[in-house]
């Protein structure tokens, strides 16, 4: 049974009234500036352009200046930055010139949790997900977390919110490897994957290594949360000197799924515990991944004492993460629709992931597939596994890669990533120059019944909204809060 919860008051940060964030527009930034601004501090922000993110922060009182100036943050008790922004930013550099704290996000979020009962979701894949289901099974089970959160959770409408108990549920980002900052109580590792290796010399032991220093931060007393099915989590296990529950499909997990079943958007499955009745749950999102993001939040709750009638009702009252498998409406073509869907998976593994899904839950339909990779960097580091995974669209567009920042690096662009595909003669890809109207493009070589998958980590995700608006997709229907089928 879930004890009683009442909030722990958040002390104040001493001196600190005025928090200015370099950046705020960023995912990573917007949510932790929206929590300090509930708490009562002065919230300001610079970001190049403004946006739906920068005006809702402004519209709870976060003073937004667009573009970085110097005198943005004259008034700032210390300066909130992304790994993204350097010293010669303008505000980073008089702040330092005026001995103003300058810190990284993650040592924010650090802050914000260290008086909580802090809950981090690590992992390459899946944390946004994950993190998400925790908010809504704990919201459910009578707790009010706060929660802080790298995508848009479709019921709440934001990707933050402070709640009223003891609990802040956040994601922890390794990509800077910042996530060293957090010291939760509990911690969850989904997966570890070959990703933003640069941030580890290239060294994928340096890379695990920090996964074990991150889970090692938790207090003996803490519990770290870890996917069985994972081998290289299965690797580190053993080291890790803390409590642990296990998940996955893998017969000796603690927490374990079998008779998975999927239609359409539904997920269908049963969870065996140790000493626990088997629980019959359903989750409104496709493919087995979803379902080891469900089995992490289902064992974490299960430990916190959060009933199941609250899991199940948590779980298949799951309204959504934004750009995670995001079915946008239905685009009409001749003899009938097409259903559009956005994605955010920017990994070979996300993508074959969602691919395994969409053959999952609708077997007999076509997959169009507009892809956008992102970063030349890890365009290039993960090139072969990038060219096998997209041949398994059945149509396949490749915009060119988002840079992120980056400079085009020879042999990692997408008409290179078009031409290894072709050579394999399973596939025809068409590559899509910047700047082009993809809506004339994609409307001719769309079926009755096929889904439209848009993908990848860069503006991409401006395309959906663009075809449901597009006159040449005239009567699209765009998706209430019902599934579509």
């Amino acid at each position: 049974m879930v004890e009683s919860q009442k909030a722990m008051p958040q002390p104040e940060m001493r001196r600190i009234r005025r928090i200015h964030f370099v950046g705020i527009g960023g995912v990573g930034m917007c949510g932790i500036a929206e929590v300090l601004l509930n708490l009562g501090y002065q919230v300001s922000g610079s970001d190049l352009k403004a946006s739906a993110v920068t005006e809702r922060l402004e519209s709870f009182g976060a003073q937004i200046f667009i573009g970085h100036r110097a005198e943005n943050a004259a008034h700032a008790d210390v300066l909130v930055v992304s790994s993204a922004v350097n010293t010669s930013n303008p505000e980073v550099a008089t702040a330092l010139e005026r001995r103003v704290p300058v810190v990284p996000r993650a040592e924010m979020l650090a802050e914000l949790m260290r008086y909580r009962h802090g809950v981090a979701v690590a992992g390459t894949h899946g944390k946004t997900t994950t993190t998400s289901l925790l908010a809504s099974v704990f919201a459910a089970g009578g707790l009010d977390p706060t929660f802080v959160i790298g995508g848009r959770l479709n019921a709440a409408g934001t990707n933050a919110q402070l709640g009223t108990s003891r609990y802040l549920i956040a994601e922890a980002d390794e990509s800077d490897a910042s996530f060293l900052h957090l010291q939760p109580l509990v911690a969850v590792v989904t997966n570890i994957d070959a990703d933003h290796m640069a941030t580890y010399d290239g060294d994928f032991n340096k890379l695990k290594k920090t996964f074990v220093d991150f889970l090692h931060n938790l207090p003996f007393y803490g519990l770290a949360v870890m996917c069985l099915d994972d081998p290289v989590v299965r690797e580190i296990l053993p080291q890790v000197k803390r409590p642990t529950v296990t998940y996955g499909f893998n017969e000796e997990a603690d927490v374990r799924a079998i008779n998975v079943r999927q239609q359409g958007m539904q997920t269908f499955f049963t969870v065996l515990r140790r000493d626990r009745e088997p629980l019959d749950v359903s989750v409104n999102m496709p493919g087995n991944h979803n379902v080891l993001n469900s089995l992490a939040t289902i064992a974490i709750a299960t430990d916190e004492g959060i009933s199941d009638e609250a899991i199940v009702q948590g779980l298949s009252g799951f309204q959504g993460v934004g750009r995670r498998f995001q079915v946008y409406g239905e685009l009409p073509v001749e003899g009938g629709n097409v259903m559009l869907v956005d994605d955010y998976g920017h990994h070979p593994t996300e993508v074959a992931a969602v691919i395994k899904a969409v053959r999952g839950g609708w077997p007999e339909r076509r997959l169009v597939m507009v892809y956008q990779p992102h970063r030349y960097s890890r365009t290039r580091d993960l090139y072969d596994d990038f060219v096998q995974v997209l041949t398994d669209a059945n149509v396949l567009l490749l915009m060119e890669v988002y840079p992120a920042g980056e400079e085009p690096i020879p042999g990692a662009d997408s008409r290179q990533l078009c031409h290894s595909i072709r050579q394999r003669g399973q596939l025809d890809p068409i590559y899509i120059e910047r700047g082009v109207d993809l809506a004339p493009l994609v409307k001719p070589l769309l079926r009755a019944g096929d889904i439209l998958l848009c993908q990848g980590a860069g503006d991409i995700g401006g395309l959906a909204p663009k075809l449901l608006n597009s006159p040449l997709f005239a009567g699209a229907v765009a998706a209430g809060k019902g599934a579509p089928k």
